[in-house]
């Protein structure tokens, strides 16, 4: 490992506010498949602790709305884990944390922008909070998770049902068919797409959105249908 990495690594314990024991587990949890030989890529990639950080991550968030919601129920408690544990926004955290800068890729990978893409971006941020835990054991890693996740918990702000849910109520509520999203276009370089995406209802086209994931252009898409469906019942 050069110095240059390894000052980089001095310069991310800061950032995560955690010095590790052995830094080899968070080499790994920053190292992609693409940067491994085939044979080796589950022991030497981030995947396994990928694995192991999402079941840590959605745990202290658990915790955490646990307290901080004494009277929600069970489904509000489990709408909010989703929206605080889902793929954007570990990939949020990622950013936040400048971790795309540390990670180990491919060429290829490398090349076609890997250290921008959402979905790897947020597999790193669940694989070092593995890695934490395991250098350092949960409560190191309680401490990061509250650290970067808690604010994005109390900034929650809007409806606890995301638009595809609502929209999937709205149907089932009415007799209708389940809503249906089918890709329309996708666009743009590997390293920032975007996705075009319709959605039907009894075969018709309620509403199409965009979005920088197909996730995210799903919701824009149910939420055109919402806003178009209530205002045919208004």
């Amino acid at each position: 490992m050069s110095a240059h990495y390894e000052e980089g690594l001095d310069a991310l314990e800061e950032r995560l506010q955690y010095r590790f024991k052995n830094r080899s587990g968070l080499v790994r949890a920053l190292t992609h498949r693409s940067a491994v030989p085939g044979d080796q890529v589950a022991h030497e990639s981030y995947q396994r602790h990928e694995f192991l950080g999402d079941r840590v991550l959605a745990l202290v968030v658990a915790d955490m709305l646990f307290a901080a919601y004494p009277r929600e129920e069970e489904g509000d408690l489990a709408r909010r884990l989703n929206q605080l544990v889902r793929r954007e926004t570990c990939a949020e955290v990622a950013l936040a944390l400048d971790l795309g800068s540390m990670l180990r890729l491919g060429t290829g990978e490398r090349q076609s922008g890997g250290r921008r893409k959402e979905a790897i971006l947020g597999d790193v941020a669940e694989a070092v909070i593995a890695a934490i835990f395991l250098d350092g054991g949960f409560e190191a890693a309680r401490v990061f998770v509250e650290a970067n996740w808690r604010p994005r918990m109390n900034q929650l702000t809007g409806p606890l049902r995301d638009p595809k849910t609502l929209l999937q109520e709205w149907a089932q509520g009415r007799g209708h068919a389940l809503p249906a999203y089918e890709l329309l276009e996708r666009s743009g370089p590997d390293h920032a797409p975007q996705f075009r995406v319709g959605v039907r209802i009894d075969d018709r086209m309620v509403g199409e959105g965009q979005g920088k994931s197909k996730r995210e252009a799903e919701q824009a898409a149910a939420t055109h249908a919402l806003s178009a469906v209530e205002g045919e019942a208004g």
